[in-house]
């Protein structure tokens, strides 16, 4: 299995595009800490819609009607933003059961060029195979990744799912997500699981069939409490033992395998994530200095921006700000939040926050490329 959800960048697309990232990590850094030079985030979330056609025992997103943007009104937001961003995340809710999905997609590429697109899916439509093509025959610079979403073989993915025969609906996408790789030199297809109380206990049965599925990835995250996802106060979250037994197979799972180019730098920080979760969830602290309100960003389906999906404070709504995001993020509100971030009043695993603090984080980016320039297979610290 590639495990690389970078590895069909050519090598010189990838060079560029990720020197650009690279060269504005001090500037973060010194913007984070002194409120200076002001910086657009490079990581965004767009959550067109809390529409979902799952009913997931980690999640209650489904449940939520909101006042959509519109796609003349997203189309003013991403061009505020210009070519900032280097990976948009287009989430739910389901994102391919959004109307507009194809043009929201096209609409990123065309203001912002992004380096990356990544859109997770429960596999559910049968459209979706279909509306990926028309986004990677336009996209054709950009990365797309699809994250099929399976927590379980057979009924227990359907149970946490809430949905009779999501799993072979799930089979049937994978397949077709796999033709269309073979069309598509920048289209990465992975399998994405949620690790919650539900699901620890058969983790093994997931790393066994990611591993004969053929899928570019097999990803993990922690279910957590969301403020997006309504899921705050619910048990859907392991113990830590439970979680830290669960990171030893994950990590065992990739250092099993030999990675050669991009792919050794993805795994590196992939077993970094699991090492720092372990820790959140032992010492309840922000272990690492979080980006979140500075590297990274969330737009939601009603214009609200938040620092992220987990405390998803309003720092302001672009229908009020003329859809400009510069406005919202170098105002006056969203200086309270970053104070309390920048002061870890808050900690979480978050994934998509976590890549790109870890990415800020030199101790971090040093052990990852420690391991890059090994020879031997990914190793991690005990």
């Amino acid at each position: 299995m590639s495990p690389c959800h970078l590895v069909t960048l050519s090598p010189l697309h990838l060079m560029k595009s990720m020197l650009g990232v690279l060269t504005r990590i001090p500037l973060f850094k010194t913007y984070r800490r002194f409120g200076w030079p002001k910086m657009l985030p490079l990581n965004i979330t767009l959550s067109p819609s809390p529409k979902c056609n799952s009913r997931c025992l980690t999640c209650n997103i489904w449940m939520k009607r909101e006042n959509e943007l519109n796609l003349d009104e997203w189309d003013k937001v991403l061009a505020s933003l210009g070519k900032a961003p280097y990976w948009f995340t287009i989430s739910g809710g389901e994102p391919l059961m959004f109307p507009d999905i194809v043009e929201l997609a096209k609409l990123a590429y065309k203001h912002c060029q992004p380096g990356i697109i990544n859109i997770p899916t429960n596999g559910i439509l049968k459209s979706g195979p279909e509306r990926v093509r028309e986004i990677l025959e336009y996209c054709t610079d950009s990365q797309l990744i699809i994250n099929l979403s399976l927590d379980g073989v057979g009924e227990k993915h359907d149970f946490i799912r809430g949905v009779a025969g999501n799993f072979e609906k799930f089979e049937e996408r994978l397949e077709q997500y796999l033709a269309l790789r073979s069309e598509f030199p920048n289209l990465a297809v992975g399998i994405h699981s949620v690790v919650s109380v539900f699901s620890v206990g058969h983790l093994d049965e997931l790393i066994t069939y990611a591993e004969n599925s053929r899928a570019d990835q097999f990803i993990t995250e922690i279910a957590e409490p969301r403020v997006e996802l309504d899921t705050v106060g619910l048990p859907i979250t392991p113990s830590p033992e439970q979680y830290a037994e669960a990171i030893d197979k994950l990590i065992a799972y990739v250092n099993s395998k030999q990675y050669k180019g991009v792919s050794r730098i993805t795994e590196a920080f992939r077993v970094e994530y699991y090492q720092l979760v372990k820790r959140i969830l032992d010492e309840q602290d922000q272990v690492i200095g979080c980006y979140a309100g500075w590297a990274s960003a969330q737009i939601y389906a009603d214009g609200t921006v938040w620092p992220c999906c987990v405390r998803a404070d309003d720092l302001g709504n672009l229908r009020e700000h003329n859809y400009d995001f510069k406005e919202i993020w170098f105002g006056e509100k969203i200086k309270e939040v970053r104070r309390s971030i920048y002061e870890k009043e808050c900690h979480c695993p978050l994934a998509n926050a976590s890549y790109t603090n870890m990415l800020m984080d030199v101790p971090t980016a040093s052990r990852v490329a420690a391991k890059v320039i090994t020879p031997d297979s990914i190793q991690v610290r005990s």
